[in-house]
Formats: C-alpha cells, structure tokens, sequence
C-alpha cells in the first residue's frame, strides 16, 4: 500500500506543481465568468445611435409612423435607456430612384456623426401591400439588430394596413398584447426557480466539462506510460511495484488532479451564481441585468451525481488509456489505437447535447445504461429533469461494473505490455496476453 501511495503522489504533484495546471485552473473560471457576463455587457452596452434615413415614397402616413416609431426605439430600460436610432425622414414621391441612388453613395462613407448614414429604409405603397419593405445599409449581418428593426417595421406596417381598412389598429394591438413566457424548473415535485435558460446552460457547461477532463485527463495517463517505456524507467518501477499498482498509482494519482481542478471550477460556478447581482456591479451593470445571467443553481444531489460518474467514467477511461499505452511504444502509435477511445468520448458527448430536447426519452434511457455514455449523459440528464434515484443507481452500479471490466483486461494488457518493445502487437497478440496474464 505504501508503494502505490507513492505512486499515486507522484503522479499528483508533477502535475499539480506545474504551471499549466496553475494557468489552466484559473483560467477555467475567468474563461467561464466571461462568457456568461460578456452576452449581457454586449446587450446592456451604451453604443451611439444607428443614423437611418427613411426615403419616404409612400401615400398616406407610413413613412411618417417609421420615423416615429425608430426615433421613440430605446436601447435598454429604465432612465438609462439611449436612443437606438438617430432618423430622418426625406420625401421621395415620384423621384424615388433620384433620392435612392444619391443617399446610396454617401452610406457608410462618413465616420462623424452628423454626416454619417447607417442605413436606408425605402417606404413605398407595393411594399405597403406586398410586405417587402427594402432596408440597404453599411452593417446588414448582425442578425439581431435586423431582427429588431424589422419588428418595428412590421409593427408600423400592421398599423397602416388596419388604418387603410377602416380598422382601429389600438384595439387590434390591445387585443394582440405581449406574451413573454416565463419558464421555471420543476425538481421533485418542488419549483426550484431556474429558468429554461439557466438549466441548457447548466446542462451544457457540465457536459463540456466531462468531456473535456475524460479526454484530456485519459490522455495524459497515456503519455505518461509511453514516456515512462521509451525511457526504461518502467524497468526500474516494475522491479519494485506489480503491474497493477503502477497502473492503479497512475489513474488514482491523474484523477485526483482531475478532480481537484473540477472542484475548483464547480466552487467558483456555485459562486457566481450565489453572487451574480454583486458581480453584475464589478462591471457597472444594473441589478435588473445582472439577475438576467443565465447562472443556475447548482444543488448538492447534483453535485453528487455530477462527481460520482466523473470519477467512474475517468477511472474507466484512463484504464483503458493505460492499456493503450502499455501497448504502444510511441505516442504516433498511440495516437491510432486510442482513436476509439477518443471517438467514444466525443460520441457520448455529442449524445448528450442531441437529448437536450428529451432527456427522458426511450434512446436517453437506454444510452444511460451503456458503461462508455453514462458518465457524461446521466449527469446531464440529471441537470435537465426529475430521474429517480432508482435509475440514478442502477446506471451507476452498471457504469461501476463496466470499469471493473474495462480495469481488469487494461490490468492483464499492462502487465505484459509495459516490457514488450518492438512492432504493435496484432489483435492475436493482445488475445494472448490477455490469456498468459
């Protein structure tokens, strides 16, 4: 036991005392804190107003509602709001093409602000009836600010559509309203408060994650092998340690780095999330915005389930790593034996990102149950939806059962495989050792 404790600190603090592990630890959470804070500064930001021209060629008042309706767009809420959109509206009828075709050349062209021409917006009676209002501007590949300037036209164009037809368009609009639905997470008969956003958002971050360490980490206990073989040191620890230890010291020592980095991570998300008005502050953002952070709450059931099939998915994983590299003698070898192993990682992962919209279905509850996709897809259900603890255990014990197996054959595979130099051994071979071990 003292050997393999020995083992497994050594493996511990080579990596631990790096300074990759440093950089890599706290980066995870900045990189993490800003992504999620970035979107709402980005949305919550003061920019100067858009400076559209309406090219009014229309009969009635459409072209005058536009301009109304784009001067009064704010950006944001509250006293704080900023206008979106700096208008001015010219009269076009019969000489639109004239009209057009001048404001066309200065657009985009001035960089100050009285000068400056963002865009055009063409208000015509065929677009009136057809619906093709024709908007040519500078900046036309941001999809969310087509989007709003869109609404407001159709808006506008709804409006002067009911006029014409002897319809009172506040009724209309009154009767229309705003519908703004409000999800809530639903956990154990119990409503948790997390919105639809926070629970994808949770669900996806804890995927990325597993992911993430069961390759990186896997990877790693390869290299180690491999480095340790081509070096001869393997000689020298198997002299004094059996097989098993060393792969036993090698896996327990990389996960245990693993598993402190993801401590690390998960503490300083349960953080932020605790905290999310007192960080919008940092960053001047109003408590109304900062309450928008799609930060969800982590709860400790959660956390168990989250940590127990890492560590089973890792040691099930890394084994077979272990293994991979006990067979190889180059890490170009490596590279195409652990190919499998990489691309059950990544279809795992992809798995469970395509459940998102049924974590509870018949495919979902079937992949829960294989050894090589539980790790990643049951925690990410378990974020999504209520499972019970029944299935939760069973997908646990089965997982548990496929690494003891995955374990045993990497086991017999290192044994003989950490002293065997020379060519790839062939699938045969790997039968035999298999057997003599």
């Amino acid at each position: 036991m003292h050997k393999l404790w020995a083992v497994i600190r050594r493996e511990f603090q080579a990596r631990v005392q790096t300074k990759a592990f440093v950089i890599g630890t706290v980066l995870g959470p900045v990189i993490m804190a800003f992504m999620v804070v970035l979107p709402v500064i980005l949305n919550n930001r003061e920019t100067e107003a858009k400076h559209i021209v309406v090219i009014d060629a229309a009969s009635g008042q459409f072209g005058l509602k536009l301009e109304r309706a784009l001067a009064e767009a704010r950006r944001g809420g509250g006293p704080q709001a900023i206008a979106k959109y700096a208008v001015t509206r010219v009269t076009a009828t019969g000489r639109l093409k004239e009209v057009r075709d001048s404001l066309v050349r200065l657009t985009g062209l001035a960089r100050d602000t009285v000068h400056r021409v963002d865009g055009l917006l063409i208000a015509t009676d065929e677009a009136l009836e057809s619906g093709n209002v024709q908007y040519l501007g500078a900046n036309v590949g941001s999809l969310s600010e087509m989007s709003m300037l869109g609404n407001i036209v159709e808006q506008q164009l709804l409006t002067e559509r009911l006029e014409r037809k002897g319809v009172d368009p506040v009724l209309v609009h009154e009767a229309q309203g705003h519908v703004d639905l409000k999800t809530s997470k639903i956990t154990e008969g119990k409503e948790t408060g997390e919105s639809g956003g926070a629970s994808f958002a949770l669900a996806y971050v804890m995927s990325f994650l597993l992911y993430f360490s069961m390759l990186i980490y896997g990877i790693q206990v390869m290299s180690s092998v491999i480095e340790e073989k081509t070096n001869r040191i393997m000689e020298v620890l198997a002299s004094s340690l059996t097989p098993f230890q060393l792969m036993a010291g090698k896996v327990i020592g990389v996960g245990a780095v693993g598993l402190l980095q993801l401590g690390i991570w998960v503490g300083t998300a349960m953080f932020l999330s605790a905290n999310a008005v007192m960080i919008g502050g940092w960053f001047n953002m109003p408590p109304e915005a900062a309450s928008q952070m799609p930060l969800p709450a982590i709860s400790p059931s959660l956390l168990i389930v989250f940590l127990a099939f890492f560590l089973v998915g890792f040691f099930l994983f890394a084994a077979a790593y272990a293994a991979v590299g006990a067979m190889c003698n180059t890490m170009q070898e490596a590279q195409q034996y652990s190919t499998v192993l990489t691309l059950l990682v990544a279809a795992s992962f992809i798995s469970a990102l395509s459940l998102f919209n049924e974590p509870s279905g018949a495919l979902a509850r079937t992949l829960s149950m294989v050894p090589f996709f539980a790790p990643i897809i049951m925690p990410v259900r378990y974020s999504l939806t209520s499972i019970s603890w029944v299935e939760v255990l069973t997908s646990f014990t089965i997982t548990f059962l496929g690494m003891l197996g995955v374990a045993w054959l990497a086991g017999r595979i290192y044994r003989i495989g950490i002293l065997m130099y020379g060519k790839k051994p062939s699938f045969r071979e790997l039968a035999h050792w298999i057997r003599a071990a």
